[in-house]
């Protein structure tokens, strides 16, 4: 019989392997705002309170697998990563994606192994007969849960509405939505029930051009919009309409939702909508300026 000392490395280790009866794991997606280990030319690092609010939070949210836009180098994931292991949280196993950007990354943090890796980073298209690059590319990882369930989680950052040079930024959206749809369709193609999440930073609303290519209009491949709330209230709610946003742009004072987890239809079946919600605090806004989401779901295909 294993020893207490190596019952306890197990549970630490691989948490599938003790869950109970009906096993449910969670996926969540958090933009940091520049989690950067050095400031860059237009970025500055993160302030140490920012961090640390930061590292709170992921720990009371304690999320399975979650997706991270605008982390910084892998020193800078590896800093996170190392301070939630000194407070009790291991996240093993993860993916850090390097696209055209230099300075802020997509990443991946899991408690589950990660089966398969496919990042890209090199996705383009042409406007005007120019050629641009997906800036952020996007992560795509195959994660195991015990040995009768995985899913892939396709993570994605895109252009923000702040103007560039060379086109709009709008065209530039919609272009790497395209290319994200695109991909969406290969997965779904290939085997229609695949158990897919789509989720990250899609900087638009849900009744913009590129969310509705996203979404898709095909009944077999299209996604369903979780459309996470925040449970209970801010000491300050900022709207007083809906508690659904995700990103707030100081400068003009706006709260949008930008945020999503997206399902296909065989992920869909394995939701748990009771445990699906926009994760806040009352000092949310000294982590960054977005909210973390949060799903649940069952690991049995159903």
């Amino acid at each position: 019989m294993p020893s207490p000392a190596l019952l306890l490395a197990l549970i630490l280790i691989t948490p599938t392997i003790l869950l109970s009866g009906a096993e449910k794991f969670t996926i969540a997606t958090w933009n940091l705002e520049n989690y950067l280990d050095q400031p860059t030319t237009k970025r500055r690092s993160k302030p140490i309170a920012a961090k640390n609010n930061i590292h709170a939070a992921l720990l009371e949210l304690r999320a399975d697998v979650i997706a991270l836009e605008e982390m910084g180098s892998t020193n800078a994931l590896s800093e996170l990563r190392d301070a939630l292991k000194r407070s009790g949280l291991d996240y093993p196993h993860w993916e850090h994606v390097h696209a055209r950007d230099d300075e802020i990354h997509l990443a991946v943090l899991s408690r589950f192994p990660i089966a398969a890796r496919r990042p890209h980073t090199n996705e383009s298209f042409l406007i005007d007969g120019r050629r641009f690059f997906v800036k952020r590319g996007f992560a795509e990882v195959d994660i195991r849960i015990g040995t009768n369930y995985h899913f892939t989680l396709l993570a994605a950052h895109l252009k923000s509405k702040l103007q560039v040079a060379g086109a709009d930024e709008s065209s530039l959206r919609l272009n790497e939505a395209r290319l994200l749809r695109r991909r969406v369709d290969a997965i779904l193609s290939a085997k229609a029930e695949s158990n897919l999440v789509v989720l990250g930073d899609f900087n638009d609303t849900e009744d913009s051009p590129p969310l509705k290519l996203i979404l898709g209009r095909d009944s077999g491949r299209g996604l369903l919009d979780t459309y996470p709330r925040e449970l209970g209230v801010l000491a300050s709610p900022p709207n007083g309409k809906d508690n659904a946003w995700t990103y707030h742009y100081d400068r003009q004072k706006s709260f949008s939702r930008f945020d999503y987890i997206l399902l296909s239809s065989g992920m869909k079946r394995e939701w748990q909508q009771e445990g699906t919600r926009i994760f806040s605090r009352n000092d949310w806004r000294i982590a960054s300026d977005h909210r973390p989401l949060v799903a649940t779901f069952s690991a049995e295909d159903r």
